[in-house]
This record gives C-alpha cells, structure tokens and sequence, in this order.
C-alpha cells in the first residue's frame, strides 16, 4: 500500500517509446529506397509509412492504404514489444516513435480518401490519444 502513495492514479500510463532503428535511418540517410529496405528491413513502421505517402503522393491510393495498414500492424507489434498495453501515449517528439505514428496518419489519411469514414474517425481518434500534437506535425 506504501508503494501507491504519492502516486497520482489518474496519470495513466507512462508514454510508450519505441527503440532506435539506426540502420534502417543510416539507409535511408545513405540514399537506399524504402521499397529495397522494406524486403531487409519489413518490421520497420517507417520503412512502409514511406511507401504509404510516395504512393499517394502519386495517386494510387489503394497501394498507400495498403503500405499504410502494414506499417500500422508492424507499428502495433514494436509497441507491444516496447510494453505498450493497448492505450497510453506514443509521443511524437520521441523520434523512433514517428514512423508508427507517420504509417497511422497514412491509414487514416488513406482510409477517408476510399471512403471508409468509421475507420478514418477511429484512426483519428488513435492518432490524437497517442499524441494530440502529431496531426499538427504530420498534416505539414
């Protein structure tokens, strides 16, 4: 019982912070596509969140949605990974954390351009209790 004083129980949990992708960030700096790195490296939420905005960024939404939905799975299981317990923050500021957060804009993004609006909403909804700040950061 001592443990829990002094301890604000409404606080929540304690922001989730995905490690470092060094080599997938030292490619991409040294000039490799994220199509080459997605075979080498597809755990990575930043590699397909890069596939997901090239692909829209030329109009083929339907291969962002998908880049994007893989990016969003790959990013679930690093959080899991990292302890995230299905909610709590993903702050943005934590660098490693913007690839997943990049491949959610991208979903939802991508989801509301084929019209899937309940998606869309909830993929919104995740993005801003994961970091209210991200959409502000990501709509750039």
């Amino acid at each position: 019982m001592s443990d829990m004083l002094g301890k604000n129980l409404l606080d929540g949990p304690e922001p989730t912070l995905l490690p470092e992708e060094r080599d997938v960030v030292a490619r991409l700096e040294a000039g490799d596509e994220a199509v080459d790195l997605a075979a080498k490296y597809p755990k990575s939420s930043l590699v397909w969140a890069i596939l997901a905005d090239e692909a829209y960024d030329e109009g083929s939404t339907i291969e962002s949605y998908a880049y994007a939905r893989v990016g969003y799975h790959r990013g679930l299981d690093a959080l899991r990974g990292a302890g995230w317990r299905g909610h709590g923050p993903v702050p943005y500021t934590h660098e490693p954390n913007r690839g997943f957060l990049r491949a959610l804009y991208a979903l939802g993004r991508a989801a509301g351009a084929i019209n899937e609006a309940e998606e869309a909403e909830r993929i919104a909804k995740f993005l801003n209790d994961s970091d209210p700040n991200a959409l502000a950061e990501l709509s750039k």
